[in-house]
This record gives C-alpha cells, structure tokens and sequence, in this order.
C-alpha cells in the first residue's frame, strides 16, 4: 500500500472513518508538508516529514494533550500518528478557520492557560522549537532553566553555525548578567504553547479561538507573551484581554527581548541570513540594561 492508503488505515482504527479520494496540498509550512484529507462527514488534517520526524510529532501530540487538559484555549484534536513508507505523519481533526474573531476571548483563556502550574520548570519530555531540538529537562530555578536550556543552548548552535565573533562574546556576557533582569522578579511555572506567534493561531467560524503547532513546557509566561510580539503581533484587544485577566509585570517591556532573543537565534541556526544581526541588536540592546 502507498503512504497514502497506509494513513488512511490508522485513521479508520483511530475513528472508524474511512477517507474519500480527495486530497489537497495545505501551503504555510516551513517544516513539514500538509494536506487535507477527504473523510465520509470529517476531514482530516495530515503533516508528514521523513521518518527521523516522528519523534517530533509524538511530542506535538503530547503537548496538543497538555494544553488540552487545560480545558482553556481550543487545540486541535490528534488523531493518529506514525511512520509509513519511510515518511512520519501526524493526523489531526481539521479546523475551518475564519478570517477574524474573538480576540479578547484568546487574551482571556490564554491567561487562564498560564494560571496551570506545577513545581518545576520545564517538561516531561523534550520537543522541538521549530525543527530544533528544545530541552526540557526539569529545573526549580528560572534564571538556570532559561539560561542553560533556552539561551545557552541556542548560542552554542549558533557558534557551530558560524555566526561571529561579536555575537558569541556578547552572549557570553549575557548569560553571565542573566540573573539581573530577575532581581525583583519570580515567575512561577505556567502552561506554555512555546511558540506562539501569529501563525500559530486562529479562529473558527463562530469566532472561538484556537491555538496549535505547540513547543509546550512549563515557564515564565512572560515567554508566550513576548513571543506574540515578535513576528507579526496580535491584536490590541488581545493584550487587551490578557491584561484584564492577568496584569503583567512592571519589568516586562525589557524582558521580552530577553525572551525573544530565543526565537532569534533559533531562527539563525535554521535559516541564516539577516537574524544574525537582528540577534547581535538584540543583545547589545539588553547589555545596555546591565550597565
């Protein structure tokens, strides 16, 4: 049997739905090839990646789990996933999405997402920022997680990936000054999609929001905040909401670039080019808060 015919089985075991012919290619991605299939009275949303991504979207059906438990923010449903034919697919249910809708009512329910805790930062399980690995390994300290798992990790490929000199030895300095943006700071761990841009969210027909294509772990919720402003931003009503559910800290207008320069970096070490620079900014930019 093709891929094809092979995911069609697992989602008739998942279901007991069988799939129509139709099928249509889904553009957007970076990572993974999406398509939609035909079912009888359901349609059916399929990433696929070659084999070695298989662990990959074993965690993104996990994280989909998480947040769903939350019972906050709508996630799509996993259906199924595997390995066929040499290629990794995930199966989820498949959303129809709207052009607008309540934006408010995501700032709300993200805040209540956040509000989900537990003793320690990090997660069960490691998963992938992007196609990068993200270490999750547990940490009761904030400043030593994000330091070690999150920033270090990212300058350390970075180094690998050729970026220069500059940008090396101003993280370096960084990381030794990371504990001065917290001195009068302590988040407590809280639920987090890990990769929430622009992107990564939406809204269905009736306006209900949903979010998806998580990098889940327990953090700062400053991180899921910051990130909305980094590629592209969300609404006014958004922060509009979350604020009136959860005020953020007074410190956090400086610790978003802490937190965005993450997903800087992340973005060098996948794609190169001009985040380089917009990385080397942002560190000279919170260097400058240290002196």
């Amino acid at each position: 049997m093709d891929i094809w015919q092979l995911i069609g089985e697992d989602i008739f075991n998942a279901t007991g739905i069988r799939l129509r012919d139709g099928r249509a290619s889904i553009g957007g991605g970076d990572i993974n090839q999406a398509v939609r299939l035909q079912g009888e009275g359901r349609d059916f949303f399929v990433k696929t990646n070659t084999a070695r991504g298989l662990a990959m979207f074993e965690a993104e059906v996990a994280g989909l789990r998480e947040l769903a438990a939350s019972n906050t923010v709508r996630v799509p449903e996993p259906i199924c996933c595997g390995v066929a034919n040499g290629h990794a697919y995930l199966v989820m249910e498949f959303l129809n999405f709207s052009r607008s809708g309540d934006a408010a009512l995501l700032g709300r329910q993200l805040a209540a997402m956040h509000r989900v805790s537990r003793k320690d930062f990090g997660w069960d399980r490691d998963n992938t920022i992007g196609s990068t690995p993200q270490i999750n390994t547990s940490h009761n300290d904030w400043v030593a997680f994000w330091r070690e798992r999150r920033l270090r990790f990212q300058f350390d490929l970075a180094r690998d990936n050729g970026c220069s000199g500059n940008l090396s030895r101003h993280g370096e300095e960084l990381l030794d000054g990371l504990d001065s943006f917290f001195s009068d700071y302590r988040p407590q761990p809280a639920l987090l999609h890990g990769d929430l841009w622009s992107g990564n969210h939406g809204y269905l027909r009736d306006g209900a929001p949903v979010i998806f294509d998580p990098a889940v772990y327990y953090g700062d919720r400053e991180a899921d905040i910051a990130m909305t402003e980094l590629f592209g931003g969300f609404s006014a009503d958004f922060y509009a909401g979350y604020r009136e559910a959860w005020p953020l800290d007074a410190g956090y207008g400086v610790r978003k670039h802490l937190y965005n320069l993450y997903h800087v970096l992340n973005h060098f070490n996948m794609f190169g080019g001009s985040y380089q620079g917009q990385a080397q900014q942002m560190c000279e930019r919170l260097l400058a808060e240290l002196h």
